[in-house]
Order: structure tokens, then C-alpha cells, then sequence
């Protein structure tokens, strides 16, 4: 029961920081509430299989862009439903016909997805509706954006937890060791695979579409900026991946510090999260908890 506590502690306290928050503060509020959502949700499917995705973007603006195209004709709770529904197709699609590909083949066409999307919808507006972006008009407050993010984040921690209980999570560990000793355990692959790509792609669609009315205006270059698939990779992989809480302790900090970053050194930042890409690759390839673990291991063993 104990290990409960500081979860349900963590979530009151941040559901009642808005009120205790200048604009600004706010602000980060959302963009971590964001980022750690993102990261945990893109872990759900690469955390264990070791799927390196650089889609998220891909399905970030998608759901944007489904807030921007439809939140004059729908309630809003119908265009968060059809921001999933749309996210989730897409996912199954894509799924369908590249979740056999491995390795660095599945890292280019991950990142050629995202390109090919806002490709087609820049295509699309301009070609078809004469125009290339959209404006959205949502009668939803900072505060309110805020809190269906952090719900958004608590339901994907929650879910994660679920599946690392659960057979399909014990399934995709085995094929994130060996696919060849999964398939010949009796583990259908395709399926298993498909299932953790479509959850994670259906949340990732629905902060996008979450995050979509403090944009106010949206196009293809703004909601479909590689950077926050890259991002998104960076937190994941230093917190560590195949942990529950992982993604969560990377994308904190370092949310924070590219925020300072892109402030205060906006043509130059971008090196620097190269620079930790590779660092963290090199270094930490496990996350920072494992390091962690790894170190007093270390330490108990030369005692």
C-alpha cells in the first residue's frame, strides 16, 4: 500500500499547482505535464521491444490537426475521440505493413513517417483548400488544458504499469530480448507488436490534440516539428525506457533545461541535444535508474 502514497500524493500536488502559479509557470506546468506523457507513452511500445520510433511527431500533429480541422463541427469530447480514433487507424495501417522491419530500417522509416504526414497535409491545404493553416477557437483556459494533460499522463503511467503485469507485457520484454526465441515460444509477434504501437500511437494523438488550443493557429511546420520526436527519445532513453517511472525522471529535468535553453540560446541549443542523444546512447544506454543500480551494485560488491 505504501508504494501507492507517493503517486497519489504527486498527482494532488500537481492537479493543485495551477492555482499556486504565475501564466509563465503554467506554461512549464503544461509542457511537462506533456512531455512526461509523451515519453511514457512512446515507451509503451519501445521500451521493451527496443523499437527506436521517431514517429511521434507524426502522430502529435495529427492530432493537432484534427482539433484545427473539426473543432468547429463537433463537440470537443467528440474531437478528442476522433483525434484517437484517427491516431489509432493511422497506427494500425502503418503497423501493419513496417512492424517487421528492425533496427535502423524501422529508425529511418519511423522518421520519414512524420515527413511524409506533414508533407501531405502542406498538400492538401494548399492544393485542395487554398490555404495552410487553421485557427482554433476553444472556449478551454491553460488550467483546463493543463489538467486533461495531467489526467491524460496519470491514465498512461496507469496503463503502462497494467501491461508490465499483464501477459502482453511480459511478451513484448521477450521479444525486446530475442524475437526469434519469442516467435518460437509461441508468441505471435505481429499482433503483440501491433497492440503496444497502437495504444502508444492513440495517446500520443490525444496530446496532441490536448496541447492544440494554446497554439491558436496551426500549420504543418508547427505541430509537425521533428523536435519533439527527437525529444521525446532523449527523455525517455535517460530515465530509462523499461521503467515504469523512467521516462518520468527524464523528462522532467530535461524538459526544464531545453526550456531554459531554447530561451536564452535559441540558434544553438539544438547542438546541444545532440550532443545528448549521444551521450546518453554511449553512457546510459540503460537510463539513469539502471546506472544507478548498476553503481551500487558496484559499490556493495567491492565492500
Amino acid at each position: 500500500m505504501t508504494k501507492f502514497i507517493f503517486p497519489i500524493v504527486a498527482v494532488i500536488v500537481m492537479a493543485v499547482a495551477p492555482q499556486f502559479v504565475s501564466d509563465y509557470g503554467l506554461g512549464l506546468l503544461i509542457g511537462v505535464a506533456t512531455y512526461v506523457t509523451l515519453a511514457s507513452a512512446w515507451a509503451l511500445f519501445s521500451g521493451h521491444t527496443h523499437y527506436v520510433s521517431l514517429a511521434t511527431v507524426a502522430f502529435y500533429g495529427t492530432g493537432a490537426y484534427t482539433v484545427a480541422v473539426l473543432n468547429e463541427a463537433l463537440p470537443y469530447w467528440a474531437v478528442l475521440l476522433s483525434a484517437g480514433a484517427i491516431g489509432g487507424i493511422m497506427a494500425a495501417l502503418v503497423g501493419l505493413s513496417t512492424l517487421r522491419l528492425q533496427g535502423v530500417y524501422f529508425v529511418i522509416f519511423s522518421f520519414g513517417l512524420a515527413e511524409l504526414v506533414r508533407q501531405l497535409i502542406t498538400w492538401y491545404e494548399v492544393n485542395v483548400t487554398g490555404t495552410l493553416g487553421r485557427y482554433i477557437f476553444l472556449d478551454i483556459t491553460a488550467r483546463g488544458i493543463y489538467w486533461q494533460m495531467l489526467g491524460l499522463c496519470v491514465i498512461t503511467i496507469g496503463l503502462t504499469a497494467w501491461i508490465n503485469r499483464s501477459r502482453l507485457g511480459m511478451a513484448l520484454r521477450v521479444i525486446g530480448d530475442d524475437e526469434a526465441v519469442a516467435a518460437h515460444a509461441g508468441i505471435n509477434l505481429a499482433k503483440v507488436k501491433l497492440i503496444a504501437f497502437v495504444l502508444s500511437a492513440i495517446i500520443l494523438t490525444l496530446a496532441g490534440a490536448i496541447t492544440s488550443p494554446r497554439y491558436v493557429y496551426v500549420e504543418p511546420a508547427i505541430v509537425f516539428n521533428p523536435t519533439v520526436s527527437f525529444l521525446t527519445v532523449i527523455m525517455a532513453l535517460l530515465g530509462g525506457a523499461n521503467r515504469l517511472w523512467g521516462p518520468a525522471l527524464g523528462a522532467v529535468p530535461l524538459f526544464l533545461v531545453f526550456e531554459w535553453l531554447s530561451a536564452n540560446f535559441p540558434d544553438s541549443y539544438p547542438i546541444f541535444m545532440g550532443l545528448l542523444f549521444i551521450a546518453v546512447v554511449f553512457l546510459l544506454p540503460d537510463g539513469v535508474l539502471a546506472g544507478i543500480e548498476k553503481f551500487r551494485s558496484r559499490r556493495k560488491d567491492a565492500q
